[in-house]
C-alpha cells in the first residue's frame, strides 16, 4: 500500500495562496510536508498566509524524511524537492506533488509517480469537485505560479474547457 504523498513548498504556496488548499484532499486524507518543505515555508514568517495554513490544518503533517539517496543528490535539487523524492523513493508507488521541472524529471527518471499544481486542477475537475478549471488556474496565476497559455490551453482542452 503506498504512504500518504508529499507535497514541495510551491504547489502548496500557490495553492494556499488561491484559496485551493483543500483541493490537496483529493490527493488523500493526509499530506506529508516534509521537515525541509515546512522550514522553507516557516521562512517566510509566522504571519504568512501558507505558514499559517501548515500550522492550522491538521491533514498537513510535518514529517521528517530519511536522509537523501545519492542517486536523488546526484540531481541537485533544492531541500523541499529533495525531501519530497526522497519520500516517494523510499515509499515505492507514493505519489509525490511537484512542479518544479527538474524533480518532476528526476521523478519520472526513478520512476516516482508525480503530479504538479496544474495535474490537481485537472483532476478537481474530472471529479467535478469545481465546476471549471479555468478560473482556477486563473487565480492561480495571479498568486504567481506560471504557466505558459500553451500549456494551460492543452490541460483544458483534455477536460473538455
Amino acid at each position: 500500500m503506498a504512504e500518504l504523498p508529499a507535497i514541495n513548498t510551491s504547489p502548496l504556496i500557490f495553492l494556499t495562496k488561491g484559496g485551493f488548499l483543500d483541493l490537496l484532499l483529493l490527493m488523500g486524507s493526509s499530506i506529508i510536508v516534509p521537515l525541509a518543505v515546512a522550514t522553507e515555508i516557516e521562512a517566510y514568517g509566522e504571519i504568512d498566509v501558507t505558514a499559517v495554513a501548515l500550522n492550522n490544518t491538521d491533514w498537513l503533517v510535518v514529517q521528517e524524511t530519511p536522509p537523501v539517496p545519492n542517486v536523488i543528490q546526484s540531481w541537485d535539487l533544492g531541500l523541499g524537492e529533495s525531501a519530497v523524492l526522497t519520500w516517494g523513493y523510499v515509499n515505492p508507488g507514493t505519489e509525490v506533488i511537484l512542479d518544479d521541472l527538474a524533480a518532476r524529471r528526476c521523478a519520472a527518471t526513478l520512476g516516482i509517480p508525480v503530479r504538479g499544481t496544474l495535474g490537481i486542477v485537472i483532476t478537481a475537475k474530472q471529479r467535478a469537485v469545481i465546476p471549471a478549471a479555468r478560473p482556477v488556474l486563473e487565480q492561480l496565476r495571479q498568486c504567481g505560479m506560471y504557466l505558459s497559455d500553451r500549456v494551460i490551453n492543452h490541460a483544458l482542452a483534455l477536460v473538455g474547457e
